[in-house]
């Protein structure tokens, strides 16, 4: 079996998700196209170079639905010879990308791949595709279904975590995405976003909020509660799957929960052989992947169970790794990882996340990853794991080893 390995990753600015964020006006097709030629230009590759391009995104509809990643590679200069692979994993689309490519190369299904994905939130609203599991009675009463905002206040309820400590952990992302930018500690892997006629449209993450502070945020009322206690009281749908938990405490809202954004991500993986006849020389090596099914109420749970499988798919243990990208989907997400593994905090998406920067869906699992390989190198660490929870009740993750 052949290793798989990282040779590039870029990603561009996330714009605001809405009509007057920087990147409105752009399709997920275009914005695509952009992160393809990018990894195309930035390593002197020719348009056949790679076996195909896998692409997440999570609402396939209307501009975003088809084959997004063959429209993609058509508006690209690569060849039209590549094909395109949509893929949805919800939250995870765009690592469950590279994880796919990755493990086709390791079974000798090519020799390199582009893996990623998109999200234009401002554009295609999210939830527009109609999910059965969210519209369909028969599906949603036999699996408790609940939106994901009770499932992170119902993380918060079960393990202990307080309006405090959440807005905590959001004010950290904010101060540590800002110092990051004032680093730039991103700018091997950002891309400017630019218009046809070549001017830059968007070239930093439009959505922080550096000024943020905890009487900022204690000012927020929670945004779960209402559709919780009122309409359609849906924490008696959560009390009924945990009849446990005598209320359902609500301590998410907009400022510790992630951003509406719009933005893509993309990964250059091959083999040993591809990096050789390209005279490209490997960031990265992919040890491991995984993903596995959770508790579709609780729903976002799914980073540790996910991280318990790939530790002991690879035969390692949570030592070994010395950096994490845990997706901040919610705050109650990252502080229950933290608390399940008792690792430093410090460790733990150390220039902000999701929830200062924004959570484009379908290419945050992309994202994370080349944030982590980004900072490996920098801090000359060695090893780090990236890991996302998933709708419906999934996670996946990734262990990548810095060459």
């Amino acid at each position: 079996m052949s290793d798989a390995y990282i040779y590039d990753t870029v990603r561009t600015p996330r714009g605001k998700g809405r009509k007057d964020g920087a990147l409105h006006e752009v399709t997920a097709a275009r914005l695509s196209a952009q992160v393809l030629n990018a990894l195309k230009s930035r390593n002197g590759l020719d348009g056949h170079a790679v076996e195909d391009v896998i692409w997440g995104n999570v609402t396939q509809v209307m501009e975003q639905g088809g084959c997004l990643a063959r429209t993609a590679v058509l508006a690209s200069d690569l060849d039209e010879s590549i094909p395109g692979l949509a893929i949805n994993r919800f939250c995870a689309s765009g690592m469950e990308a590279v994880n796919l490519a990755a493990n086709q190369i390791k079974g000798g299904a090519g020799e390199a791949y582009i893996a990623g994905g998109v999200e234009m939130m401002g554009r295609v609203a999210m939830g527009s595709d109609g999910a059965a599991i969210a519209v369909d009675p028969s599906i949603a009463m036999d699996t408790y279904f609940v939106p994901q905002g009770i499932s992170a206040d119902i993380i918060a309820t079960e393990y202990g975590f307080t309006r405090d400590e959440a807005d905590a952990l959001a004010m950290e992302s904010q101060r540590r995405a800002k110092a990051a930018w004032d680093d730039n500690r991103f700018a091997k892997s950002i891309i400017e976003v630019q218009d046809q006629n070549g001017l830059t449209i968007l070239d930093h993450d439009e959505y922080m909020r550096p000024g943020t502070d905890m009487q900022t945020l204690g000012a927020l009322t929670p945004a779960f509660q209402a559709m919780g206690e009122v309409m359609p009281g849906f924490d008696t749908i959560a009390k009924m799957k945990y009849p446990h938990l005598e209320r359902i405490n609500h301590v998410h809202h907009a400022g510790n929960s992630s951003g509406i954004v719009d933005g893509a991500a993309g990964v250059l993986i091959g083999s040993k052989e591809f990096g050789e006849k390209w005279g490209l020389k490997p960031r990265a090596r992919i040890v491991q992947t995984c993903k596995i099914g959770t508790d579709p109420t609780i729903m976002l749970t799914g980073p540790v169970p996910a991280t318990q499988k790939i530790l002991a798919d690879s035969g390692m243990s949570i030592s070994d790794i010395e950096l994490f990208e845990v997706n901040e989907a919610f705050a109650s997400v990252v502080l229950r990882f933290q608390q399940a593994f008792n690792v430093d905090p410090n460790l733990v998406n150390v220039n902000g996340g999701s929830i200062a920067m924004g959570h484009p869906l379908g290419a945050t699992g992309a994202i994370i990853i080349g944030t982590l390989l980004d900072e490996l190198e920098r801090t000359g660490k060695g090893t780090g794991l990236a890991t996302l929870c998933i709708a419906s009740g999934m996670g996946a993750a990734t262990i990548i080893e810095r060459v």
